[in-house]
């Protein structure tokens, strides 16, 4: 099945088990939500009716749908994503910390259960670091976590401010750790993962290993699943925003297997600690 914005057209090798979670995707619908910043990696199909066609290559019906840089604060796509998807569907969305309460309430109502700080690209980031303090402290009462896209490099300058953080901390994309677990970078996730707090996405793989098997990012992905597989989860990052070739998503899916043999293992990240982290019933 050949779908937008991926490559390839077979179906995973590996099944995903009922109720598996693709905890890190975007919707983009120029069409029906004007962007607020059209050249921060605009996607062309990957409205959710695109979306639905990942779902049925790849086998996953919950989803959590974040917020893209080319909305900025513009929240409006993806809370009606989650209202096309339904129950099996959260979201992640980007504030800045004039955002009102009764505008906090909102978005918990619409399925909101974290806020996102990109910073890793200062052409196209939403928020500045000096956000992310007073905003944890904002959604730490609802229950709500923070997640993190930086590069590793900012990490390690910032470790002081991510491990005083309140709450639950969530980490994108393996944290870019582009030297792997040698980097600097590791050390500082480790701590946190070890305080019991943080999560990690075994996403993007593709940020720092190479096709076909993205070898770079499996000592990485195994190191931090054998530190905290309870606080694991698995994302596709479809439609691949930072990707101008785009990659095969089966074979993203079937990393999973290979970082995580244990089957008990890999419904654990796909299923329960979704379930955990973002509310599903």
């Amino acid at each position: 099945m050949q779908i937008p914005n991926s490559s390839g057209t077979a179906r995973p090798k590996s099944q995903a088990p009922k109720d598996a979670c693709d905890c890190h995707m975007h919707i983009y619908d120029a069409a029906r939500f004007a962007p607020t910043r059209p050249s921060a990696r605009m996607q062309p199909e990957a409205a959710v009716a695109d979306y639905r066609l990942f779902q049925r290559r790849i086998g996953t019906s919950r989803t959590v749908v974040v917020t893209p840089a080319a909305y900025v604060t513009d929240n409006a796509v993806t809370l009606d994503a989650i209202a096309q998807l339904g129950a099996p569907a959260r979201g992640v969305a980007v504030v800045h910390p004039d955002v009102a309460d009764a505008e906090l309430t909102r978005l918990g109502n619409g399925g909101i259960r974290g806020i996102r700080f990109t910073q890793f690209d200062p052409r196209t980031a939403a928020t500045t670091l000096d956000m992310i303090e007073p905003l944890a402290h904002r959604v730490e009462p609802l229950g709500w976590h923070v997640q993190i896209h930086l590069r590793a490099d900012q990490i390690v300058a910032t470790a002081d401010l991510l491990q005083r953080l309140p709450g639950t901390v969530v980490f994108d994309h393996l944290g870019r750790l582009q030297s792997g677990v040698s980097d600097p970078a590791f050390a500082v996730i480790r701590r946190m993962l070890d305080g019991g707090r943080t999560w990690m996405k075994l996403s993007g793989a593709y940020m720092m290993g190479a096709p076909p098997d993205y070898a770079a990012a499996a000592p990485v992905a195994r190191a931090f699943i054998a530190a905290a597989p309870e606080r694991m989860v698995w994302g596709s990052d479809w439609p691949h925003p930072t990707e101008a070739q785009k990659p095969d998503d089966a074979v993203l899916f079937d990393l999973l297997g290979d970082w995580a043999p244990d089957e008990q293992t890999r419904h654990r990240i796909l299923v329960e600690n979704p379930a955990t982290l973002y509310g599903f019933g």
